[in-house]
């Protein structure tokens, strides 16, 4: 058996996000089951909104640029990047990248993407809205910079497109 100082703190934070992603997954299962997928949509959104809120606030402690506003690509692109370190393992399925200034990319890989996988489970993803996209367009929008998302995303982009790839345009003084 492994004591905590023998786990690697990869190993540990891929445990602590699956563990936290089941929560999520249990917390969603049991809402659906008592108050149906719109009610169960609408809660989860608003979970998402507010949490985003304080997680931000929290990575801008840690990876931010040591002030409120931020004033560069570079300064939005840290911490972005320290928030997905922080927040995504490779078992989610999804990547970012940041090709070019002002611009970050996200795609899920052949593996599929978690949420999806669970909502097919359950039997909504007709009709499932993305929490995962909706939690980094939250993100973002708790840094004060201005963006846009291509596509735009009500449900689920694996469900209604065959694939989730898009791009966010940040627009920086």
């Amino acid at each position: 058996m492994k004591t905590l100082d023998e786990i690697g703190i990869y190993e540990l934070r891929d445990l602590l996000i699956r563990n936290w992603m089941t929560h999520d997954g249990m917390w969603f299962h049991h809402c659906l089951q008592e108050l149906g997928i719109e009610q169960t949509n609408r809660l989860n959104k608003a979970a998402i909104k507010s949490l985003a809120k304080i997680e931000i606030k929290r990575a801008k402690k840690i990876h931010g640029p040591g002030k409120d506003r931020i004033d560069s690509f570079q300064e939005l692109r840290q911490l972005i990047e320290g928030a997905f370190a922080l927040s995504v393992s490779d078992f989610m399925g999804a990547t970012f990248s940041f090709p070019e200034e002002d611009i970050m990319r996200w795609e899920v890989k052949d593996q599929g993407c978690f949420a999806y996988a669970g909502m097919k489970r359950l039997g909504v993803i007709d009709r499932y809205q993305c929490g995962v996209l909706y939690r980094v367009f939250c993100w973002i929008e708790n840094t004060g910079v201005q963006f846009t998302a291509s596509p735009q995303i009500d449900r689920c982009l694996l469900h209604t497109h065959g694939k989730c790839t898009g791009e966010i345009r940040f627009s920086l003084p």
